[in-house]
């Protein structure tokens, strides 16, 4: 779920340069209208996706390998591109490369849902994140060209809570698509609501664009960060199934590698670069991004597999997977105010120290549990501490973010935070997979040992060892065999998802540390400042 969580809130800033002073004619409803729907667009298919997953595999005879690309493919491009869209829209016009990615995002929805093949949907996927990397940034960038300076903080909330609501619907919707209609339908709900967001962007909604903004977009620095990060995933997701020393895991790795250290100097020596390294002279910017890379990574692996243990161990129906998290998102709506009174109260240090641990604690409860039992036991509590903790940290998150700059260069420093945190569910969903994949192979080494199974049947399932619990046994072994090896495949991926889980913990620990030590501890705002060079 490496995009969907990342709050609304965070989206609409991200690459906007100043927006003009004197505000376009009144077309508030519509605006907003437009933009709602847009943003819903990439929200509910985030959501949404790792729903289907399940589904996808079986309907595919996929290997968890493959299914990883399914996300991995949309978030590559989408975290890549994400500040070149934004940059794109500030030159040429908010509202046409909007539009842009709403038509791309849509054609590709639609290829998505035609898919014949696995590797047809993780291409169509990658369609997808360039609509989204066009799309995603210009929400709130033409909301703050569309509205007056007293006007312009309503219209965001608004937007965000309508966009939250989305969020939360969506995996529900989404599950309940899967389960009653079919998973093409998770893609093909994308091409009404382009229609729909077309049609009022070219009816109702202003143009807009900085013309006193920089004109340079810095597309040598953007094909650096695809190849950097496409290769370090491409490696990790193979590593995963044919293990570190194949010599084309070592040269993707490294080609990720020496594609990331030549991105870094070139945007040292860029005189137009997407990522200005000035900013990270400030130790509250730098800490707020170390902080998100190790909070997001921990969200992100976590909440990908837990509808594949849902789903496929617990037999949830795709519906009550979907509605699983739904206290998580409502938590987070429904708390936002309150969290950022925290932040005006008790600054954003003690508030980023106490959000990772309550979100430290959730992932505990979610390791300790296992096969069957009651949700409302099992599930529930860990999603509400998750929520709790993920709901006290944003605030004061974007708040560091956007305070440890000053204001010309805030719309950028979002967009840096916005990219790190896509980034991070990027790389996490990689790592976990291998972490996953390694426990779930071991432990099902030593439960398949004290089986005493046939070799016609092991090797049977050691064929299958990459769909990992979607493993399918023959049809002509007895009952008693199949439930006991069902069982002990289960049980295994039990143990790696508690893995990764421990993993998540660890990971939110840290965020709690980079906080204590690099966030500064000033109430209201972040006054620190970086250099103006």
């Amino acid at each position: 779920m490496a995009n969907i969580y990342k709050p609304p809130c965070d989206e609409g800033v991200i690459l906007t340069a100043p927006a003009p002073r004197t505000p376009v004619r009144d077309v508030g409803a519509w605006v907003l209208a437009a933009t709602i729907l847009g943003s819903s667009m990439a929200f509910i298919d985030g959501s949404v996706v790792n729903i289907a997953l399940p589904a996808l595999q079986r309907a595919f005879n996929a290997t968890s390998g493959d299914v990883q690309w399914v996300v991995e493919a949309y978030s590559l491009f989408l975290a890549s591109l994400i500040l070149v869209g934004g940059s794109l829209g500030d030159t040429f016009g908010r509202r046409r490369v909007f539009a842009i990615g709403v038509i791309l995002f849509s054609l590709a929805s639609i290829l998505c849902a035609l898919s014949p093949s696995i590797l047809f949907l993780i291409a169509a996927r990658c369609i997808q994140g360039i609509g989204g990397a066009l799309l995603v940034p210009g929400s709130l960038a033409i909301i703050s060209a569309s509205f007056s300076e007293d006007k312009r903080g309503a219209a965001i909330g608004t937007w965000s809570g309508f966009t939250s609501i989305t969020s939360a619907l969506g995996p529900v919707l989404g599950g309940w698509l899967v389960q009653y209609a079919s998973w093409h339908w998770i893609f093909f709900i994308n091409a009404p609501l382009g229609i729909a967001v077309l049609s009022l962007l070219f009816l109702r909604v202003p143009e807009s664009r900085n013309e006193e903004g920089d004109k340079h977009l810095d597309w040598i620095g953007s094909l650096l960060v695809v190849v950097g990060l496409g290769g370090l995933v491409y490696g990790l997701i193979q590593a995963g199934g044919i293990g570190f020393g194949s010599p084309s895991v070592i040269g993707t790795l490294l080609v990720g590698i020496v594609a990331l250290l030549a991105f870094v100097l070139y945007e040292a020596r860029s005189a137009h670069p997407m990522l200005p390294l000035t900013l990270f002279s400030s130790r509250s910017f730098s800490g707020a991004n170390l902080l998100t890379l190790f909070l997001y990574s921990a969200l992100s692996g976590a909440l990908y597999f837990f509808p594949f243990n849902l789903i496929q161990v617990q037999n949830y129906s795709a519906t009550a997977a979907g509605s699983a998290l739904l206290p998580f998102v409502l938590l987070m709506f429904s708390l936002s105010r309150w969290s950022g009174g925290l932040v005006r109260r008790y600054g954003a240090k003690l508030p980023l120290v106490i959000g990772p641990l309550f979100a430290a604690f959730g992932y505990l409860l979610f390791a300790l549990s296992g096969i069957g039992g009651s949700y409302w036991l099992t599930f529930f509590p860990a999603t509400i501490f998750l929520g709790l903790g993920m709901t006290i940290s944003v605030s004061p998150l974007t708040t560091t973010v956007m305070g440890s700059v000053s204001q010309g260069r805030a719309g950028v420093a979002s967009g840096v935070n916005n990219a790190v945190s896509r980034a991070a569910g990027l790389l996490s969903i990689a790592v976990m997979g291998i972490i996953l994949a390694r426990v779930f192979n071991s432990s099902l080494d030593n439960r398949l040992a004290a089986l005493h199974l046939s070799p016609a049947l092991l090797n049977t399932i050691n064929s299958q060892r990459v769909k990992l619990v979607a493993i399918t046994l023959p049809s002509g072994i007895s009952e008693q065999v199949r439930t006991t090896v069902t069982e002990a495949i289960k049980f295994s991926f039990i143990d790696g998802f508690r893995t990764v889980m421990f993993t998540s913990l660890i990971l939110a620990l840290l965020s709690a540390l980079v906080a204590g030590l690099m966030i500064s501890g000033k109430r209201a705002s972040i006054v620190e400042k970086p250099p103006t060079s």
